[in-house]
């Protein structure tokens, strides 16, 4: 083994305050500084046969292989990804060939084991070409599974089955982006809610507030089951649901209001909030495995326009009628 390596330390088991952090990370607290040093690590009693594991330097990402590898003695390699994690930045070229090329000269990898093959997952490859690496380092890639956790079985016989190399976005998976949908959104749905209440009442401060949180919760929650294949156009439909219920509202809930009012409230919500809930929907294109960049880009040409038509028709309605309840004009 080379005695210049410089081979940091780490288990399988996180910290408390590593766990902390998972959950500081959900919350989008310190977006950008949650993340370990590139390098290589050791992990449990290492040999110069031990298996060499790549991924980057956002702590989920680092975290979620070391404990996947509880019992595995290896070595990962932590590449800089700025932070982000192994899709993203395979997609912005921070997991890339350059880099992996880079780390391993770096940490004088050659000389710490007597084998030459990386393992990297999977969905890092869009950011890596391994006949590259192979060149440039004499290292071969190795794509193993998908999620971390079937790292074990992987192992255990050298090839990834089908169901491993399938890209899954489970229920659960869609309820862990949630909290930072919510960040995202507190604010402007606080003082939409806030605007609202004082200048046309609590109804239409709840329906502002329903909107935003039906393209930030329940989109993702009932992502699969709504009808349409573009996101946008799911958004739309499920917004339309929730913009409903309030116009039904409007037109027969209590309080003085005369016909031709309550009419107007009903259409400006069916103006305005579908659109604000089809927004969210498209921003949540990013954290899903339905998209692609080309299809994204195609969406928003599609409907970007609309939603910003629907909405201001929605909005100018709407200080109408608040001017003729305050002013009667």
């Amino acid at each position: 083994m080379n005695s210049t390596a410089r081979i940091m330390s780490t288990t399988s088991t996180p910290t408390f305050a590593e766990r902390w952090d998972h959950i500081l990370v959900r919350w989008g607290y310190r977006r950008d500084a949650h993340r370990v040093e590139p390098g290589l690590y050791a992990l449990g009693h290492p040999t110069p046969a031990a298996p060499v594991f790549v991924t980057a330097n956002y702590t989920l990402s680092f975290d979620a292989l070391r404990t996947a590898l509880h019992g595995i003695d290896s070595y990962i390699l932590v590449l800089d990804t700025q932070g982000i994690n192994v899709w993203c930045a395979a997609g912005k070229g921070t997991f890339g060939t350059e880099e992996v090329v880079r780390r391993v000269e770096s940490t004088g990898l050659r000389d710490v084991v007597t084998h030459r093959r990386l393992i990297l997952p999977q969905l890092g490859a869009p950011g890596v070409a391994a006949h590259e690496v192979k060149r440039q380092t004499g290292f071969s890639v190795a794509y193993g599974p998908v999620r971390a956790a079937d790292l074990g079985a992987y192992m255990d016989t050298g090839t990834a089955t089908p169901e491993m190399r399938r890209v899954r976005f489970t229920l659960w998976d869609r309820l862990v982006l949630i909290p930072i949908e919510l960040v995202h959104v507190a604010v402007p749905a606080f003082v939409a809610a806030l605007l609202l209440w004082l200048l046309a009442g609590p109804l239409a401060a709840y329906a502002a507030v329903s909107a935003i949180l039906g393209g930030a919760v329940l989109f993702p929650i009932l992502l699969p089951w709504l009808p349409a294949r573009d996101f946008s156009a799911k958004g739309f439909i499920l917004g339309g649901i929730i913009a409903s219920v309030f116009a039904v509202l409007a037109l027969v809930g209590p309080g003085e209001m005369s016909t031709p009012l309550r009419l107007g409230w009903a259409v400006a919500y069916l103006l305005a909030m579908p659109p604000v809930t089809a927004y969210l929907a498209l921003n949540f294109t990013g954290a899903t495995t339905f998209t692609s960049r080309s299809g994204v880009k195609r969406e928003m040409a599609t409907y970007i326009r609309p939603m910003a038509i629907l909405f201001a028709s929605g909005v100018l309605l709407a200080l109408g009628l608040v001017l003729v309840r305050w002013f009667g004009v």
